[in-house]
């Protein structure tokens, strides 16, 4: 399975000009249309921004999601073995990891607690939905979406909802 850091990398060899070219765009959007608040950015301050947007802030998500797996979840499930999915199911349908139940199987989406900070409350968009359903249909198990602080499960009660769905998954 491809790790998502080298698929990143993979994809910036097959394409070296996008982050340059997103970079750009980014900055005559800016000029266009608010230049007097932002006189002072240049363009490689956005092609800058659009490098740590891609790079370190997708690297540094990756890393927090294995740690809310391999320091949190499986820790607290010792009996379930946590597979990153791949990257196909986790950006179509939105899945992180998947931890077998016997034949059946449960979904995980980790997303940073500022996810659910930035919307108040966070809901799932309707392709999201969609895509949970899909899987459980697949499956048989549900998909929980964890929210992480500094690497650590934010929503500890969702530890209790998958303790449960672990138990009717097992009957």
């Amino acid at each position: 399975m491809i790790k998502i850091d080298d698929f990143i990398r993979q994809k910036l060899i097959q394409n070296p000009d996008i982050i340059p070219y997103l970079g750009n765009k980014l900055y005559i959007k800016l000029a266009e249309n608010i230049q007097p608040a932002v006189a002072d950015i240049t363009e490689q301050d956005c092609i800058d921004y659009i490098y740590n947007l891609t790079i370190n802030r997708t690297y540094d998500g990756y890393l927090r999601e294995k740690s809310v797996i391999n320091d949190g979840l499986a820790k607290l499930f010792p009996e379930l073995a946590f597979e990153e999915t791949d990257p196909e199911l986790d950006h179509a349908g939105d899945i992180d990891y998947i931890a077998k139940v016997g034949d059946k199987a449960i979904g995980i989406q980790i997303k940073p607690i500022t996810a659910k900070a930035n919307f108040g409350s966070y809901s799932l968009t309707e392709r999201m939905k969609a895509s949970f359903s899909d899987f459980t249909e697949k499956f048989g198990g549900k998909v929980f979406v964890v929210f992480s602080l500094d690497k650590e499960i934010a929503n500890k009660e969702v530890v209790d909802e998958i303790k449960k769905e672990v138990e009717r998954l097992t009957k």
